[in-house]
């Protein structure tokens, strides 16, 4: 199929116009009342990093009752602290940071169409006085995301209205859907998970959750 290529960034302006005034005064250096109480509602973000390899974007979850104000804890009106809770290791969003630290968060609040956008450099900090604020039964996360805020400001509604993200009705059917044993067990040509994977994973998960 062939298409016209928007190349230029005059070509794209001509398309699209100028944005309302909505859309730029919105943009805040640092969090005001209005962007905190938006955070402080939210348990999940994706948190977007680039480095030499491309780019990652990865989920990050957390309550407010393990030590955060939502899913982050707020240390002051420009900077956010996040605790690197348990995964697979990978490190793909910690690689990046130690290399390049601009990163970008996306904000889902359940049952709001706002979400919340905040870019930013970031570091990562082992510092055990730091660590030690966001144990939970006792555990630590091995490491803390600390955030420089240079911009925050919030989306409006269409996408979430448009996907009709919080109507149950329309949830997916996990039945339904390839499992990660599945998937596991196509890509590693029947060398990992399987049934068995997916039969242990609530057991793996309550062990390693902090």
């Amino acid at each position: 199929m062939s298409h016209s290529k928007i190349d230029s960034i005059e070509a794209l302006e001509a398309l699209y116009g100028t944005p309302v005034a909505a859309a730029t005064v919105k943009v805040s250096s640092v969090i005001t009342p209005e962007y905190r109480a938006l955070i402080q509602a939210s348990p999940f973000c994706a948190l977007a990093t680039v480095g030499p390899e491309g780019l990652d974007c990865s989920p990050r979850g957390d309550a407010p009752e393990n030590g955060m104000d939502g899913m982050v804890r707020i240390v002051d009106e420009r900077t956010l602290m996040i605790p690197d809770r348990r995964g697979n290791n990978r490190l793909d969003s910690l690689r990046n940071i130690v290399r390049d630290p601009r990163v970008a968060l996306l904000f889902l609040i359940p049952g709001s169409g706002t979400t919340l956008r905040i870019n930013g450099q970031a570091h990562i900090t082992a510092d055990p006085d730091v660590l030690e604020r966001y144990a939970v039964d006792r555990k630590t996360p091995r490491s803390v995301i600390v955030i420089a805020i240079e911009e925050i400001y919030f989306q409006c509604a269409r996408a979430v209205v448009r996907a009709d993200l919080w109507n149950a009705e329309k949830h997916a059917d996990p039945g339904n859907l390839p499992t990660p044993g599945d998937i596991l067990a196509v890509q590693s040509a029947g060398e990992e998970g399987g049934e068995t994977y997916d039969r242990g994973w609530p057991d793996r998960a309550a062990k390693t959750m902090w």
